[in-house]
């Protein structure tokens, strides 16, 4: 059995005039932000701002991005530069155990100075490397907001991208992108045409 066409969303009724009489409340319940890549902060780590670039292209064009998102994203892109600063540096402290471990058996010493995973503490014991537990930490932030931006198998389901792009994706060259999304047309297709009173 076919599926039935799929309803038409809220944005094209509004562009269409509301031709199928749709209660104003169901033709509000969907906001449709203008998709603009917000501009990246400037004090985010290295790694956070090569992230921005890599992933905001994908997201503009799945319409998954606008500039009231900028905090979200940022936040985003700054936990994954800890991961990755927590994750290299976990895995440098690994390998120089590794060798350490090695060069004393090579000269018939005990190796006391852990796996780079677990470390020595001064009573004698063993500890979580603090890049480990960072890494965890900041791992927990990026897998929160991928979810948020639909980056994830299971959420990708859960979020709806709008439609209102102020050019058509792909066909605006990048330097003659507008600074500013394009005012809407006359015809009512956008949130505030509802809900802007009209002078008399």
């Amino acid at each position: 059995m076919k599926p039935g066409p799929r309803p038409l969303p809220a944005h094209i009724h509004r562009i269409r005039g509301n031709i199928s009489k749709k209660p104003i409340g169901e033709l509000l319940a969907e906001v449709q932000p203008d998709v603009v890549i917000p501009g990246c902060p400037p004090f985010l780590l290295k790694e956070a701002k090569k992230e921005w670039k890599r992933i905001t292209p994908e997201l503009e064009v799945l319409g998954l991005i606008a500039v009231i998102d900028r905090a979200a994203l940022a936040l985003y892109c700054q936990a994954w530069a800890w991961w990755v600063y927590h994750e290299q540096r976990l895995q440098a402290a690994m390998r120089a155990a590794e060798e350490g471990a090695a060069k004393a058996a090579a000269e018939g010493r005990e190796w006391t100075g852990g796996d780079g995973f677990m470390i020595p503490t001064p009573n004698g014991s063993f500890t979580y490397s603090p890049h480990w537990v960072g890494k965890n930490k900041a791992q927990e932030q990026v897998d929160k907001f991928l979810q948020s931006f639909g980056m994830s198998p299971s959420s990708r389901s859960r979020v709806t991208g709008s439609s209102e792009y102020p050019w058509l994706p792909g066909l605006a060259p990048d330097d003659q992108k507008p600074s500013a999304p394009e005012k809407p047309a006359a015809s009512v297709s956008r949130l505030s045409d509802f809900a802007r009173p009209k002078a008399s």
